[in-house]
């Protein structure tokens, strides 16, 4: 199997998650003895959340690419980054070494083509769903996107960062998520796409109203497909 290396921290409870989507899936394709060889840097994330400004942008760039030439030097063969959202600095990221980084956002287009879903709701933090960086990986493979509710962006934005990346996973958050998925099916969203690897505690992905397109679990299978030589 190759080796992989994740860029984690962004949170801990997403890197949790990365690394047991990924296990889990190499234990049922290799055998149930199996496990995935990775390497992970947890990064501090307090210095790496919220980000605005073209210098905050710029400081985490820096970052994330030191983060990916260790992973690269420690022999990682691909770089997954855990967090949609820092995928808007994929192209520097993705600069600084010479292994493939694997985007979040064209494995998610790559599975929405396979399954046919053409119009969507993108689900995510503030600059997830205002940003273009992550809409265009979408609508480049033709899927149609429904134009983002600004106040349903705040709510979104508020669950993700006070409580999601806290460890919280409220029943009001999973209520409310619930009511922003039917409202969007009304509004003619034939599927959602959940763009930030926390939102998955609050979404039922198997049971809802409409089809659900995680993106840990998506990114997380690339990832296998990676490991076992199967990309």
């Amino acid at each position: 199997m190759r080796k992989i290396g994740l860029i984690g921290g962004l949170s801990w409870f997403s890197t949790r998650t990365y690394y047991e989507q990924i296990q889990r899936r190499v234990q049922a394709r290799a055998g149930r003895h199996a496990s995935a060889p990775m390497i992970i840097e947890s990064l501090d994330s307090d210095n790496l959340m919220r980000l605005s400004s073209a210098e905050d942008w710029n400081r985490a760039a820096t970052v994330l690419s030191e983060s990916a030439r260790r992973l690269e030097g420690a022999g990682a063969s691909a770089i997954l980054i855990g967090a949609n959202s820092m995928h808007k600095i994929y192209d520097t990221v993705a600069e600084a070494v010479s292994v493939p980084v694997l985007h979040i956002a064209e494995c998610v287009a790559e599975a929405m083509v396979a399954k046919g879903a053409s119009r969507a709701a993108l689900l995510g933090t503030r600059n997830v769903m205002l940003d273009t960086f992550y809409r265009q990986k979408l609508i480049a493979r033709d899927i149609e996107l429904l134009a983002p509710n600004l106040g349903r962006v705040e709510t979104l934005d508020r669950i993700i960062y006070d409580e999601l990346m806290l460890g919280k996973a409220t029943r009001q958050s999973e209520r409310e998520l619930k009511s922003i998925i039917t409202v969007l099916e009304q509004e003619g969203a034939e599927a959602i796409v959940l763009g930030c690897t926390e939102l998955e505690m609050i979404v039922d992905v198997d049971a809802n109203v409409l089809p659900i397109f995680d993106c840990t679990q998506i990114h997380a299978e690339a990832a296998v497909d990676w490991i076992l030589g199967e990309d």
